[in-house]
């Protein structure tokens, strides 16, 4: 069982926290604007700043800072412009890391996440490294107790999924990424709740981890994903539900 909607359910859980920090507004709006950047300021037509408007009226991100946001994106008004950047490298156990960044400055980047990595028993590792290990897929989270398993398996099948895993409380339903909106809008057509959803890096195989280098590598996943640069982090753990409930507990 792989430790993925264990691990983004204690992530998710931890985003009200987050926006009070402001942490959480600071990582959409990088979002909004290489969204915007790449594919255009109209939602419509690009999916992916759809999706990053969506997640910023989540966290009741105010309309104004979305329009700016967008704004900054298309070039209208002048501001800090990001990239998209991926880093790979290894966690406690040899674990696999692949994480997804959006910076104005990736020589400091590079530099801190080093620092994290070492902090916590892993290494940055060279590009290539391990993003063999991962496929891209679509990858949404749903609950169990929103959906049950045939009429959610009815949904995503017609829709386009090529997968669904029990993962103990939710759903994981999986996709080919120029599946991934479609699969979602069939979803919320049935009033069903998602818990998350993305374009994911989904591991091909997974690395089972528990004690010490458990608690590390939970330790090492935290702190990437809370510097203001990262935007996901995926790897290709396997821990025990105690281990992670244990880790929630005490953050």
């Amino acid at each position: 069982m792989s430790g993925h909607s264990k691990w983004h359910s204690i992530r998710h859980k931890k985003a009200a926290q987050d926006a009070k920090r402001g942490k959480i507004f600071t990582k959409v709006i990088r979002e909004i604007v290489v969204a915007a950047r790449i594919g255009g300021g109209d939602p419509e037509a690009n999916p992916r700043l759809r999706k990053a408007i969506e997640d910023a009226k989540s966290v009741n991100m105010p309309a104004e800072n979305i329009k700016r946001a967008i704004q900054r994106g298309t070039g209208e008004i002048e501001g800090a412009q990001y990239e998209e950047v991926f880093y790979e490298g290894y966690g406690p156990g040899g674990v696999a890391i692949f994480v997804e960044a959006l910076t104005d400055n990736k020589n400091r980047t590079v530099a801190e996440l080093r620092h994290i990595f070492t902090k916590y028993g892993g290494r940055l590792g060279e590009p290539g490294c391990v993003s063999w290990l991962f496929s891209r897929k679509g990858y949404i989270v749903i609950e169990k107790s929103k959906v049950s398993e045939d009429k959610l398996l009815e949904i995503i099948l017609e829709s386009g999924a090529e997968d669904m895993r029990d993962d103990g409380s939710n759903w994981e339903v999986f996709t080919p990424p120029e599946k991934f909106d479609s699969v979602v809008d069939a979803i919320k057509r049935n009033n069903i709740s998602i818990a998350t959803s993305s374009l994911a890096f989904i591991p091909q195989n997974y690395v089972k981890l528990q004690g010490k280098e458990a608690e590390q590598l939970l330790k090492l996943l935290s702190a990437l994903e809370d510097h203001d640069d990262v935007k996901k982090v995926w790897s290709n753990f396997d821990i025990e539900e105690e281990e992670i409930s244990r880790f929630a507990a005490n953050e």
